[in-house]
């Protein structure tokens, strides 16, 4: 019941914070639209800034679960990169009007909760840049810069919803992904990491973007 009430809050304060912002939102508003009284959401939160904080850690927690799922048991190097910017794009298409407002109103909390999901962010990403570590280790990308590439991939992950106006006319999601994948790798895979990317697509090994 409370992740229920929760889940209800942050879904009522996304969507209000996103169309008419965070500092024109009132907490009275949020509960209206949840479904609970405005005292149920003081249980579970002291002021507006609070939910703020809840609505983009749910984001955070999205990439946190879904990620190392989505690389399980995944030994190669280079799957496991693709398939973490893969498991990125997906999290963000499921919480797009979150990321933007992430985007929008980050600033908006105090320095703390800032510093909270600077961090927060830093530990998720740092699946990826492992990941790279992995393929430079392995010579299956040329030595680059980790942290650069590390948020070029974020980036790209976010991307999705920052312009999905233009994007969701033209593209998949898989599509997305695809030509991005494509793009970053084809400017820092040697030789040894093009065949075995290649290998993998014609033994139909791995996911979607493999092919």
């Amino acid at each position: 019941m409370v992740d229920r009430r929760r889940k209800q809050i942050v879904a009522a304060a996304t969507k209000l914070f996103s169309d008419q912002g965070f500092y024109r939102t009132k907490i009275k508003e949020i509960a209206k639209l949840a479904g609970v009284s405005p005292g149920l959401v003081y249980l579970y939160v002291r002021e507006k800034e609070d939910v703020l904080l809840l609505v983009l850690l749910q984001v955070l927690e999205g990439y946190a679960l879904e990620i190392p799922k989505a690389i399980e048991g995944i030994t190669d190097p280079l799957e496991r990169l693709i398939r973490a910017v893969d498991a990125y794009c997906r999290v963000v298409d499921q919480h797009r009007s979150a990321t933007v407002l992430a985007y929008r109103s980050t600033k908006s909390l105090s320095s703390e909760r800032q510093l909270l999901i600077q961090e927060r962010e830093i530990e998720t990403n740092s699946i990826i840049s492992d990941a790279l570590k992995a393929c430079i280790s392995q010579k299956l990308i040329r030595p680059v810069n980790v942290d650069v590439l590390t948020y070029q991939l974020v980036l790209i992950a976010h991307g999705w919803a920052l312009k999905s106006w233009f994007y969701k006319s033209r593209l998949t999601l898989d599509e997305y992904i695809n030509h991005n994948v494509d793009n970053v790798l084809s400017g820092i895979l040697t030789e040894a990491g093009q065949r075995s990317r290649d290998a993998a697509s014609r033994e139909g090994q791995g996911n979607r973007i493999w092919l």
